[in-house]
Formats: structure tokens, sequence, C-alpha cells
């Protein structure tokens, strides 16, 4: 940044009264600070990077008290960065305002390839962390893995599971894959049935895999428990909610066996629960039933979630959660977004694949088409229906997608805010007076600095168009590419 920017910046935080996801705040007016290495290892491992800002005091409402020694304070600083493997390299920025002198430390993101980022001395189990909100968790021995699968290109779908025995498999299933397999591929039918086990996936060094295990097993739940989907229907809209009669579900069922029996299953528990409205077409009189859930986008969110999520052992005690409240349904899979897919290119980039075997079988037997049409076969059958976008959130350790099947979910009228609605705001982000001049979506996300614009919108934006204190200026028409935000008047 040049020093107009820190100007801003440090004009910015003040006005918000907090540190944010991409921002820390040191006072340093007595020394350098110590322990930098939690928050230059989070920065670091973020796809956004994140800024220090050096000479406001966090503990006196971020007043400025200005830094001992610019010169200094960047030398200890680099020598902080230089202690973490991958080393960091800081752009440092240097102004002055009202007598008083002001360093801002801009850690770049490291390569997801070289990630986690995390302080030498205490080793990468030790020393690595991520940033939440506006602290510093240490990551988990999980999300450590998770870089660590993608940078050695683990394949955790065809891990060998030792006590389990070709009996364990449906012959017949099997039998019909490699026919399939021997259609498109000739040359294998050449090769003995060992060799053909073994570049199938089916084996590996002579030991079942376990995708054969989830694709053509009798009864895979038998060795993985939890490697199933537990579905359930809510009443209300959050977990905990109940009925007139007191009952927390009104409908739970664990779905067992191989990928094609859950996805199979999951569809039938989602028609069974949902509600479907009777359209009679007064021209043509046809009947149409309109279910609150196009099927074409839950299958391809359960699909997803099964051939996507991760497998290995840090998981195979997580099942997908598929869970149906009042206004919408939530599919979760353990195992964020793999390699350097984001959730802004969902749909958009071809992504690297977690399960190769797991996908190409699941092609090959006619259960996927593995051509990256899952994420826009849901947004289009969403559209089609006139319900809102599916929202799609990466999290630490799994991945949600969220369909919501009323329409008037987003559709706010334009209205006077109460003064009581006004009182209960929370704007953590500074956005009512960023919409004081009325602002489009991409400059609301550029404003808030998320990777994750859907995310962005969600938890900072929603909120105030919901309590009327920021109105749309196409109410009639949310979803319009010309939609902006402006703040309400009070």
């Amino acid at each position: 940044m040049v020093e107009k920017e820190l100007h801003d910046y440090i004009r910015l935080i003040q006005l918000r009264g907090c540190e944010e996801q991409t921002t820390e705040v040191k006072a340093a007016h007595c020394g350098c600070p110590e322990k930098l290495y939690d928050t230059i290892s989070s920065f670091s491992n973020q796809n956004s990077g994140g800024t220090f800002i050096f000479g406001l005091d966090e503990k006196s409402g971020f007043s400025k008290v200005g830094v001992y020694d610019a010169q200094d304070l960047q030398k200890k600083v680099m020598e902080y960065c230089e202690q973490m493997t991958p080393v960091v390299r800081p752009v440092f920025t240097v102004c002055d305002e009202d007598g008083l002198v002001f360093v801002s430390a801009e850690i770049p993101p490291v390569d997801i390839a070289d990630r986690p980022c995390f302080k030498t001395a205490k080793g990468r189990l030790r020393g690595s962390y991520v940033r939440v909100g506006d602290e510093d968790k240490p990551m988990t021995e999980y999300e450590v893995y998770s870089y660590e699968a993608f940078r050695k290109k683990y394949r955790d779908d065809i891990r060998n599971v030792a006590e389990v025995t070709l009996n364990a498999l449906d012959t017949d299933k099997v039998n019909e894959y490699l026919s399939r397999k021997r259609n498109d591929r000739p040359n294998l039918a050449l090769l003995s049935l060992e060799q053909q086990y073994e570049l199938t996936g089916i084996t590996r060094d002579n030991q079942v895999t376990l995708a054969a295990l989830l694709l053509f097993g009798i009864y895979p739940q038998a060795f993985f428990p939890q490697l199933s989907i537990i579905a359930t229907c809510v009443p209300g809209l959050e977990m905990g909610d109940v009925d007139l009669t007191g009952n927390r579900f009104t409908d739970t069922k664990r779905i067992e066996g191989t990928l094609s029996d859950m996805l199979d299953d999951a569809l039938s528990f989602v028609r069974k629960n949902m509600r479907t409205a009777t359209k009679i077409d007064k021209e043509t009189g046809i009947r149409m039933d309109l279910p609150q859930y196009p099927m074409d986008a839950v299958r391809e969110a359960v699909l997803n979630a099964l051939i996507h999520r991760d497998y290995s052992f840090h998981t195979e005690g997580m099942p997908i959660q598929l869970v149906m409240y009042s206004d919408r349904m939530e599919i979760i899979n353990p195992g964020g977004l793999y390699g350097r897919l984001t959730v802004d290119q969902l749909g958009q980039a071809q992504p690297d694949t977690r399960n190769p075997v797991l996908v190409t079988a699941m092609e090959t037997l006619g259960k996927a088409e593995n051509r990256y049409s899952g994420i826009p076969t849901i947004r289009y059958a969403m559209k089609k229906q006139s319900l809102p976008d599916p929202v799609f959130v990466d999290s630490r350790g799994d991945f949600k997608v969220v369909l919501y099947h009323k329409p008037e979910m987003i559709q706010k009228k334009m209205s006077a805010p109460s003064e009581e609605s006004f009182a209960n705001v929370q704007d953590e982000r500074g956005l009512l007076e960023f919409c004081r001049t009325p602002r489009s979506r991409a400059e609301i996300i550029g404003y808030l600095g998320i990777s994750s614009g859907q995310y962005a919108l969600r938890r900072y934006l929603d909120p105030l168009i919901e309590a009327g204190a920021i109105l749309m200026t196409k109410p009639d028409t949310p979803r319009s590419p010309k939609q902006k935000y402006v703040t309400a008047d009070r």
C-alpha cells in the first residue's frame, strides 16, 4: 500500500473500532510487540493474506500512539518473518500523522502448495495457525493434514483397508463394473483379474481399497459405521427447535449402504419430507407439481457430498449431515474445498479432485457425469423454480450447501425501519457508513475484503437488510445485476 492508503486504513480502523479477518493492530510505542508468530502464520495461511498496523492502541479505543522507531520495528518484524517456514516476505509502508509515525506490514498469502506456514522452532503441528475473525487459532491436526494431503497428493479414496477382504464385496456389482470398464478399454480384458483389480482401484497392493468397499461393499458400514448420511427434519429454523408436541425431529434416519444406495435413499428421504404444491395451468388445464426443492439440485448436492468429502482416517468418524429445516435444507460433508478452489470459483474453474477413483467409478456406473457440471446444475435448477441462489460455505473442516425453498427469503421490500430495529443493528464492518452512497454487491465485497463473496454478503450485509438499516434500490428484483444497496434514512 502507499502512504495515502495507510492514512485511510488508520481512519477506517478507528471508525469501525475493531480488528478484522485481515487486520491486526499493535501499539508498538514502547518497543516491538512480542509473539507476532501466530498472526504471521494465520495471515500467511489465508488466501487474502493480512496486514499489521503498528501505532494504534487497541486497549484505548484504537487511539493514535505511534511507533517507537520505524526502522528498528521493520527490522524486528522481518526477523520474525525469517523464522517462519516458508520464510515470509512482508511489505512495509511508513507514514506520519499528527506528529506520530505509523507502520504497516502486509503479509502475503503463502501458496497453497507450501501451506501451512508455521513457526519453524515449534514445528508444523504446534506452530501453524489459522485466522478466525480477529483471532489466531492453532490449526487442528486435521487442518495441517489437509494441506499435506494436497501437497503430497495423498489418495485416501484408495487407501488399503486391512481388515476387509474380497468376500466383503458384492461380486455381481464388481463384475458389472469391470465389464463396463472393459467395454471402454478393450485392452483391459487381456490382463489377469488381479491386474484388473489393481488398475481399477478395487485393490491396492493386493488389499481391498476403501473405494471398492464404498462402491461395491455388501455392507460398508460394518467396517466404517460413520461413513453414512444422517438425515434429519427439524420443525423450525434452528437445531433445537421443537414442534407443538415437543418433538425435536419430525423424521430422522441413518442412511447406509454403498455410495449409490445412499444417494438413492437420501433422495427418497427428501421426497418423503418435503411438501409439493399443485398448480393448474389456466390455459391448458394441465396439472403441475411444484416441489419445495428441485430434485436435480438436491441430487447434485448429495452426490457432491458423497464423492468429494474427505475420506482420510481423520474424518472416517464423521457422517454427512442432511438437515431439512422449515425454510431450508443443508447438506454438510466433512472436508472443505480441496486444493486451490475457492467458493467464488465454484462452477467456473476446473477443480482439483480429492477422490479421483471414486469420481471416475461413479461416472462409469452412470451416477455422475464428471464434467464439473454439478454446481451449475444446482444453480440452474434453483433459478428455474424461482428460488434463491444456493449458498456455499467453506469453513474449518467441512463444506456446506444451503438450499432455500421460499422465494420471499430474499425478496425484501423497501420499508421504513423502526427505531427498535436500528437499536439492535450490529454493524461490525462499517457498512452503514460505506453505503450512504448506493453500492453494488461487487463494491461491498471489495470493501469487506473477504475472499468468499457469498459469505461476506450473508454475514455482514443480509442482517442489515433484514433489520431495514440497508435498503435495496430494486426491491422487486433482488437478484438484479443492477441491484445496489443504500443506508436507510433514520
